[in-house]
């Protein structure tokens, strides 16, 4: 497999599909931050957590055509504006579905995967229907485009840098509000015992449809990220779900680091192995390696003590 590159081709290569990862765990890192506050602080199967990120690179779309329209002097800024909008959006829908929907189904996984799996055909008809069946792009400032030269081989995209500072920012910003705010500590405190929490005034109902939005909210902003990497169509959120239940679940799904580190090592794998076999196959062969981990330590890479 190595044998047909030299010394210096292989450097090149991994330098090259290890900044690939990195854009990957961007990507992989923002949503399963979203999904580990629903499905490891709520106990919630979101399988429409795609459907709310397609739901913010949309609104990316529209702020994109908008500005362009409009106030083309904008244009520099319009993606900042268009990622705030994103998570304002994605988070109010999620806290609509919670007070309509979920609200109703805590305590039974199976009832949220069925209804959340309704939710997201629904969600993806509806983006059919008013956006088309066909992908579409959005148009970036110009300062966002083009590539820094590393060396003579290894370019490194300007968007790719951009979204793995938008990644470390909101992964920074949610860990304060987790661990370092009175809401963060009302979350944790109603994970950890929810009939004490209730009984010393937290209104659990108000906390938990927060978190969901939260959630949803910062799935918003992986929309917005994807639309610098890639094109959005009505169905283009079911091709990371898989990915990010399999990142929750193996950094442990009450873990924020483990999320975090378990976005890292199954990016990196992927995105070089992807570069000497096939995509399916690398999908493959990272699925076993996690599956045979998970076996030896069901838990996940990381976990929180928590009293039932």
């Amino acid at each position: 497999m190595f044998a047909d590159y030299s010394w210096s081709e292989l450097g090149s290569i991994f330098a090259m599909q290890g900044f690939a990862g990195l854009v990957l765990f961007s990507v992989f890192v923002l949503m399963a931050l979203g999904l580990a506050i629903i499905f490891g602080q709520m106990g919630v199967i979101n399988m429409a957590h795609g459907e709310f990120m397609i739901l913010g690179a949309y609104v990316t779309y529209l702020t994109s055509n908008f500005f362009q329209a409009a106030a083309p002097a904008l244009m520099p800024i319009s993606f900042f504006i268009a990622m705030v909008l994103a998570f304002f959006a994605s988070g109010a829908l999620g806290m609509l579905v919670e007070m309509a929907l979920i609200r109703f189904l805590y305590k039974r996984p199976l009832d949220t995967l069925l209804a959340t799996w309704g939710l997201s055909l629904i969600l993806q008809q509806t983006y059919r229907t008013i956006f088309g069946a066909r992908e579409v792009g959005v148009t970036l400032p110009d300062w966002m485009m083009g590539s820094l030269p590393l060396t003579d081989l290894v370019e490194i995209p300007i968007n790719g840098l951009i979204v793995m500072a938008i990644t470390l920012a909101i992964t920074m910003a949610v860990a304060l509000v987790m661990f370092r705010s009175r809401f963060g500590a009302q979350i944790r405190a109603v994970v950890q015992n929810r009939p004490m929490a209730g009984a010393v005034g937290i209104d659990t109902e108000k906390v938990d449809r927060f978190t969901f939005g939260l959630g949803c909210g910062i799935a918003g902003v992986a929309g917005s990220a994807f639309t610098m990497i890639g094109s959005t169509g009505p169905s283009s959120g079911q091709l990371y779900i898989v990915d990010t239940f399999l990142v929750v679940v193996f950094g442990g799904a009450t873990s924020l680091i483990g999320t975090v580190a378990s976005a890292f090592t199954i990016s990196q794998a992927q995105s070089t192995m992807e570069f000497f076999l096939s995509g399916s196959m690398a999908k493959v062969l990272t699925l076993l390696t996690v599956v045979a981990i998970l076996m030896l330590r069901p838990q996940g890479l990381f976990t929180l003590k928590v009293r039932r």
